[in-house]
């Protein structure tokens, strides 16, 4: 098993880019003692209100909004090449409607109390500083929002301070 080391936000130098538009990325997040995660490919990092931060959009019919939504904090969790089918299902699969974490052969582990993924190479912990649902009307190009957005189901942009970043040795 190998461990994780602590790594500082400016030290950090992966692409945004490639890190979550390309090889994606698990949203984890607890309520209740139950843990949830969905596959996400929008999001990035920079500097806000002073903070190194985080900021990903989770759309309302997505479960593990719930679990945002409860909680004080989330990880994002990058994996290596090898895991693109389990990513795949994981953003396809509710947790709704099985243990798709289980079935996944994931192993939930926390630090900070924040769970995140054992098999993961890199993982951000986050603490949520901002929550709010896009409006129709605050799009400038009208045609983003009659693209991505035909029935009205506006994500939810969440901004998150980075609290750590772990990098598997």
């Amino acid at each position: 098993m190998s461990e994780f080391m602590k790594v500082k936000p400016e030290e950090f130098n992966e692409s945004p880019f490639k890190l979550i538009g390309k090889d994606w990325m698990l949203i984890t997040a607890e309520k209740d003692g139950k843990v949830n995660t969905m596959t996400a490919a929008w999001g990035g990092f920079g500097v806000m209100w002073g903070k190194n931060v985080a900021y990903i959009v989770i759309g309302p019919q997505r479960y593990t909004k719930e679990f945002v939504d409860n909680s004080a904090t989330f990880s994002l969790s990058f994996f290596d090449d090898s895991s693109r089918k389990m990513l795949s299902y994981l953003g396809t699969t509710s947790g709704r409607d099985e243990d798709k974490i289980k079935k996944s052969n994931l192993t939930v582990i926390h630090e900070d109390n924040i769970p995140y993924f054992e098999e993961a190479t890199k993982v951000v912990l986050c603490k949520k500083l901002f929550a709010q649902e896009y409006k129709p009307e605050s799009f400038i190009y009208q045609e983003i929002n009659e693209k991505w957005y035909p029935n009205s189901d506006h994500h939810t942009l969440y901004i998150a301070e980075i609290t750590k970043i772990l990098i598997k040795e």
